[in-house]
């Protein structure tokens, strides 16, 4: 970390300024050649660029309509950012304007017209730190530079992207080569407007952003709020209130994903009502239908009639066909009677603990991409039944808990491998050989290992990142985040 005195800002467009220190960019169109070395403070101009700007960077803005600027306030302007000059090009060329556009915000056409009005233009390489906190300072109208009230002393420690992904864009923009992901790029402009009020979107945002090499901080990742009362599932199945218990039931397998356009309340899955006297108490339509009865209280037993009533109901408004081609669960808290059960088994209906349930639940929330209601199906239509049931499903909870724990720890290595190194990327075959030395939790082929990298540098997913070659061993994988597993 090294001291850093600033006495002047520069003066660049708004968008400009806030696409900087975003990552979108690391350019800056100024009026002289720029030393490498210079430091200025980044000071946002006015909206004179705007002709210049493809129209999703108008997100950049809160309203599109208005212009108005995030970081203009009044008669004061807020700097947030300085940067320092690390190389300078002179472009004059009309055939690079597009390859430019692609690794900027701004239009080809814009670039041309610019180009049109000067024989050429100074293309300035940025390297951009976040300062501590803004610095405030009266307007100033005019004037490439404007002079700053007094010297700022900053550090470095806070660049908005990291040495290694500023040297690979830097040589981007230097060849001026085609971005990796720019259907990815136009996913991230989609997403800017919705992020502020949904978190699910703020979340994939952040991911993006650092999928895509504009930001190497990792999204924090707030718990999911439905945790809340994914937690009181096993206390509310274990206690007389069957009302509830239903309804959080129905909550449950909308969480996991089950989904029912059903509109009868007595075979419904909305979990702002139950299926009442005389209707199931749940029912799921997608990814394929199931069935069941729900049955608090830990302290009574659960006697055959409640299979009899899964089975007159399920008959009753479901028809023959769909109820036989249904799953069917019964979620209860106390124990069934051997009757019963012996009942259960022969109609094939799972018995579920409604601690079972919550545990299913709670990975679903924590790790969103974890149950697959599809591999779940066959677990559920497969012996054993009855009681019995519980354990199946437990095991099934267990064994994507043990894929996760492989994934994160192919993940460690990677990441490890790297620090280690000082490599940025690696090979398949150079991590076979740290995986295999690494007291794994199961030993892999080299062809599963390649499998599983491939499955953590998704786009989707965004926990590595991967350079394709022609062939398995050409592939190179470098880190992203961590996994985190709550154990």
């Amino acid at each position: 970390m090294s001291l850093v005195n600033l006495e002047k800002a520069i003066r660049l467009p708004a968008a400009d300024v806030e696409a900087l220190i975003q990552g979108q960019m690391i350019a800056a169109i100024v009026w002289r050649t720029f030393n490498p070395g210079e430091q200025y403070a980044l000071y946002p101009g006015d909206n004179s660029n705007m002709s210049l700007m493809k129209p999703r960077q108008m997100s950049l803005f809160p309203e599109l309509g208005q212009l108005e600027l995030p970081l203009v306030m009044l008669d004061k302007v807020s700097i947030k950012a300085w940067a320092r000059c690390e190389f300078c090009q002179i472009l004059n060329d009309p055939e690079s304007l597009e390859a430019l556009s692609q690794l900027t915000v701004w239009t080809t056409e814009g670039l041309q017209q610019t180009l049109l009005e000067r024989p050429y233009f100074f293309l300035a390489h940025l390297r951009v730190y976040l300062l501590p906190q803004p610095l405030e300072i009266p307007v100033h109208p005019s004037g490439n530079f404007v002079s700053l009230p007094k010297s700022l002393t900053v550090t470095d420690s806070t660049p908005v992207l990291s040495e290694s992904i500023f040297a690979k864009r830097r040589q981007q923009l230097e060849k001026l080569e085609p971005p990796e992901h720019p259907e990815l790029e136009e996913l991230q402009s989609a997403l800017v407007h919705l992020s502020t009020t949904n978190p699910r979107a703020k979340q994939l945002d952040a991911q993006l952003k650092m999928f895509l090499g504009w930001s190497e901080k990792s999204p924090t990742t707030q718990p999911d709020p439905d945790l809340d009362w994914i937690k009181t599932i096993a206390q509310i199945g274990n206690c007389s209130d069957g009302n509830t218990f239903e309804k959080l039931v129905r909550q449950s397998l909308v969480k996991l994903g089950f989904a029912n356009s059903n509109t009868n309340p007595k075979a419904s899955l909305n979990p702002e009502s139950t299926g009442g006297a005389g209707g199931l108490d749940f029912y799921c339509e997608s990814p394929y239908p199931v069935a069941g009865e729900c049955k608090a209280s830990k302290n009574e037993s659960v006697p055959n009639s409640v299979t009899a009533q899964l089975i007159h109901l399920g008959l009753t408004h479901l028809g023959q066909d769909r109820f036989d081609r249904s799953v069917k669960i019964i979620l209860a808290a106390g124990p069934l009677t051997n009757p019963a059960n012996h009942a259960a088994i022969g109609s094939k209906m799972n018995v579920i603990r409604p601690e079972t349930l919550q545990r299913l639940v709670e990975l679903k929330a924590k790790q969103p991409g974890s149950i697959d209601l599809l591999q779940l199906k066959p677990c559920l239509e497969q012996l054993p039944f009855g009681e019995e049931a519980d354990a199946k499903v437990n095991r099934y909870i267990d064994d994507v808990r043990e894929k996760l724990k492989l994934r994160s720890h192919v993940l460690s290595i990677l990441k490890k491998y790297l620090e280690t190194t000082g490599s940025e990327r690696a090979s398949v075959d150079a991590l076979s050989g740290a995986y295999s030395m690494s007291n794994p939790p199961k030993q892999l082929s080299r062809e599963e290992l390649h499998e599983i990298l491939v499955e953590l540098s998704s786009p989707l997913t965004g926990y590595a990142g991967r350079i394709k070659g022609d062939n398995l061993g050409r592939d190179r994988f470098y880190f992203l985040r961590d996994l985190l597993l709550d154990d």
